[in-house]
């Protein structure tokens, strides 16, 4: 063992790795939430057909996902952006459901299920993620942090 090596006990781990992940998934939604403001137009097309004004929609989207990667890391929002940000990956699945269907189904398949198999089955672990670096929930882990 390193000399200057600091023991950390369980709740200092899950708080360490608590962290980390908030801070991967505010770069991950900021990014994301970037890429709508800038380049609305390739959300266009995986934008479901009911949804009502797509181009309006898609840039609120992309402001907040910003504004909720930004809350996840202060303090003061922080569950209330877990929340809104595992809502909101729950929101969008239709959209990467008619992503993939359209995908899959064009003439010429850019993106096949190696694409949209995992990201459509990782869904549910990144409502997980939101709600965990949000702290609204501690499972798998089911310690208190201190």
């Amino acid at each position: 063992m390193e000399p200057y090596a600091v023991k950390l006990n369980g709740n200092q781990k899950l708080a360490t790795l608590r962290a980390a992940l908030r801070w991967f998934l505010a770069l991950i939604y900021c990014a994301a939430g970037i890429l709508h403001i800038l380049r609305p137009q390739w959300f266009m097309q995986i934008t479901p057909a009911w949804v009502p004004y797509p181009l309006q929609v898609i840039l609120l989207t992309g402001v907040c996902e910003v504004l909720g990667g930004l809350a996840l890391l202060g303090q003061r929002f922080r569950k209330a952006a877990g929340f809104a940000l595992a809502l909101y990956a729950v929101c969008v699945y239709p959209a990467n459901i008619k992503h993939a269907i359209d995908s899959l189904s064009a003439a010429n398949v850019t993106l096949g299920w190696c694409y949209h198999a995992p990201r459509l089955a990782f869904q549910p672990v990144l409502v997980w993620w939101a709600l965990f670096a949000g702290e609204n929930i501690n499972w798998p882990f089911n310690r208190r942090v201190e």
